[in-house]
């Protein structure tokens, strides 16, 4: 087998759904498997994956939340295939995307892992694309606010680079490369992990890479990024890297380091407790709260949405076609009529008005910070 397509899912169906879908379009004619592993959602993934595609996925069902290591490494043990590619499910990918990646490690022996241009949910390209390893030298200058280096700024956004760390929402791996380094680190339970595996493939010999090809990343939907507990994965992923790796470093790089980090957990914390609280109080800006849903489509989609809108009491506007570029926009286009790649290009033109979906099949309205049915 070609590829294993490899999905950790927990509460997020509907984005998964869509997930799903844009990897059946990106891998027509790839011998292929697609695995969930759900990490016990409580919001009936489980019995939404079996009804919409029992026999065409494979689904790992947990009693808990393994985590994204333990989760993906127990799918990655099942698969035999040439390459596994680790998936966000909160992502859609352009139907070239996956050739085009697959092509390019055909080509390179040495590759042992890629990433891709990956889309924030405005448009825009995320900088995360492109990472470098966090030395302590590297981790310092960007607490500082100096990011250039860990975002390897130097290189083009339009042809392959080499890099030194991928991105776990699109991180393809070449079987042989696994094998000889190791799955994912389970000490890790979310994130830090794609980082550690991209550091101990460059150690193994092997080169991980950018390449231009395209996928939407909504960010976060799986994680609930105001909560405490996030905060505390987030930064105590960030100290076990940095034991892990560099523990024998001298204490005068080591303390300032970790005083650092602890320092950005804090601020975090106390960031979160401010907008809590402004919230609580009622302190919520109009205008983010009740954006304007731009819809593109076909006249099916649009009467569709007409109706749903009108339900909803959302704010709308209707076109066939037409470009618009305010920020409060959600600009919701029709995946019937128009491919994920074409989804992404005239996103990409639209920026900072962020990207919405509707599907005339599910008669689903995907946005970046909520569901409308």
């Amino acid at each position: 087998m070609k590829l294993a397509v490899v999905i950790v899912s927990y509460r997020v169906r509907y984005y998964l759904e869509q997930c799903i879908v844009s990897v059946e379009r990106a891998t027509e004619g790839i011998d292929r498997e697609i695995i969930v592993v759900d990490n016990h959602s409580d919001d009936g993934t489980v019995e939404y994956l079996k009804e919409r595609f029992a026999s065409r996925i494979t689904l790992i069902e947990s009693n808990h939340n393994l985590g994204f290591s333990k989760a993906n490494n127990i799918a990655i043990r099942q698969t035999k295939s040439e390459y596994v590619l680790l998936l966000n499910p909160d992502t859609f990918v352009a139907e070239d995307c996956l050739r085009q990646v697959l092509t390019f490690m055909d080509e390179h022996p040495r590759c042992g892992g890629a990433g891709v241009m990956m889309h924030n949910a405005d448009g825009s390209v995320a900088r995360e694309s492109r990472r470098a390893v966090p030395t302590p030298w590297v981790a310092l200058q960007k607490m500082l606010g100096r990011t250039e280096r860990y975002y390897m700024s130097h290189l083009p956004w339009d042809s392959p680079g080499q890099i030194e760390a991928m991105s776990g929402a699109f991180c393809m791996l070449r079987r042989e490369a696994i094998d000889k380094v190791g799955l994912l680190d389970e000490d890790f339970f979310m994130y830090g992990e794609d980082i550690d595996l991209s550091y101990r493939l460059l150690r193994g010999g092997y080169e991980n890479w950018y390449v231009p090809a395209r996928i939407v990343h909504y960010k976060g939907e799986s994680t609930q990024k105001s909560s405490f507990r996030y905060v505390h994965v987030f930064y105590q992923a960030m100290l076990i890297f940095f034991r892990k790796h560099y523990a024998h470093a001298s204490w005068l790089v080591t303390v300032p380091i970790k005083a650092g980090i602890y320092l950005r957990a804090l601020l975090a914390l106390f960031q979160m407790m401010c907008e809590n609280v402004r919230q609580s109080l009622g302190f919520v800006d109009k205008d983010a709260a009740q954006p304007d849903y731009v819809f593109v489509g076909s006249e099916a989609m649009l009467d569709e949405c007409r109706q749903l809108t009108r339900r909803k009491g959302l704010t709308a506007k209707f076109v066939v076609r037409g470009e618009r570029r305010e920020e409060r926009e959600i600009i919701v286009y029709d995946t019937a009529t128009f491919s994920f790649s074409q989804i992404i290009d005239m996103a990409a033109k639209n920026s900072p008005a962020r990207i919405g979906t509707y599907s005339p099949t599910t008669h689903i309205l995907i946005t970046p910070s909520e569901i409308i049915i």
